[in-house]
């Protein structure tokens, strides 16, 4: 069976009830299943992960779309997290028996079924962008804060599918296609943003920093902190350790600790294991020692009925 990820993020994360009345929609659906969500005030943002066929996660996206545009306003909406709509993005991302290009056909085809029933402007991003090759969705959010009035730079630059304008209350979204990421916060022990903000500077790729790693300063308000906001595309050639010693590292250079850390939404084992077995200095650790890795593998068992502790 083809199995794909679906990672959308919606513009609500403190009405408890809008959130769950979204969830509820997409529970139980055919060929598609919930893996986790979770919410965070200051960001006013929810990440939700889906697993399931290219049909499932269709109807379940639809589904998603209709709930949150009917429940939320974006015109009320306020976070430090950047936004541009209801239904803020929908990356889809290849498990089993998938590739990029059936990422990318579904991205495809569910922004003109989104743009086409919900009269939203619907951009695509990464692998699934037909305009400009692997545009990334921070150049898009550029884009809408530029703004433009002229007609070549809208064919280049404007929406792949629906209207030019967005729409009164869902604003827009965008669509794409990605390998796995990882969503990494690293919040420090002060209410200066500048700070949070000179180190994601510091360490994102498009000034000269880590590879794989895009990095914005947020201010955590409800709880007088600041926050490096980070998404680790490729854990593998750029270790989630190393992302967090470099953030250490720039924090304790201007007089700051760190608080604490977190991961939103999933992440690879690999990535964690990696990291663990950094801090603690194994030597010959191999992944094949994980206990669940073994029984899934040798008994065929789901990971989440194994009683390992």
């Amino acid at each position: 069976m083809t199995i794909i990820e679906a990672i959308p993020n919606i513009s609500e994360g403190r009405q408890r009830h809008v959130i769950e009345k979204i969830v509820d929609e997409i529970h139980n659906l055919p060929n598609c299943r919930l893996l986790h969500y979770s919410s965070d005030v200051s960001h006013n943002r929810t990440v939700l992960t889906l697993v399931g066929s290219p049909s499932g996660l269709t109807k379940a996206i639809l589904r998603l779309y209709e709930k949150a545009i009917q429940l939320i306003d974006l015109r009320e909406h306020y976070g430090e997290h950047p936004r541009f709509g209801v239904v803020d993005v929908v990356p889809f991302v290849p498990i089993q028996k998938a590739s990029t290009s059936d990422c990318i056909k579904l991205a495809r085809k569910l922004g003109q079924l989104v743009s086409k029933q919900f009269k939203i402007p619907i951009y695509l991003y990464e692998a699934a962008s037909t305009r400009i090759k692997n545009r990334a969705l921070e150049d898009i959010r550029r884009e809408q804060i530029k703004g433009t009035s002229d007609q070549t730079e809208k064919q280049s630059y404007g929406p792949d599918f629906g209207p030019d304008s967005p729409h009164p209350t869902a604003g827009i979204s965008a669509i794409g296609a990605r390998e796995p990421l990882i969503a990494f916060n690293v919040n420090l022990k002060t209410g200066d943003l500048q700070i949070a903000k000179q180190i994601a500077k510091k360490i994102r790729t498009r000034n000269g920093g880590l590879p794989n790693v895009k990095a914005i300063g947020i201010r955590i308000a409800n709880r007088k902190m600041v926050q490096v906001s980070i998404n680790l595309t490729n854990h593998e050639q750029t270790p989630l350790y190393l992302v967090f010693d470099t953030v250490k590292e720039e924090a304790e250079r201007r007089g700051v600790k760190i608080a604490e850390s977190e991961i939103v939404g999933l992440a690879p084992t690999l990535a964690l294991v990696t990291t663990a077995a950094q801090y603690l200095n194994l030597s010959t650790f191999k992944p094949e020692q994980i206990l669940e890795s073994q029984l899934c593998t040798q008994f065929s068992l789901p990971r989440n009925e194994l009683r390992t502790e």
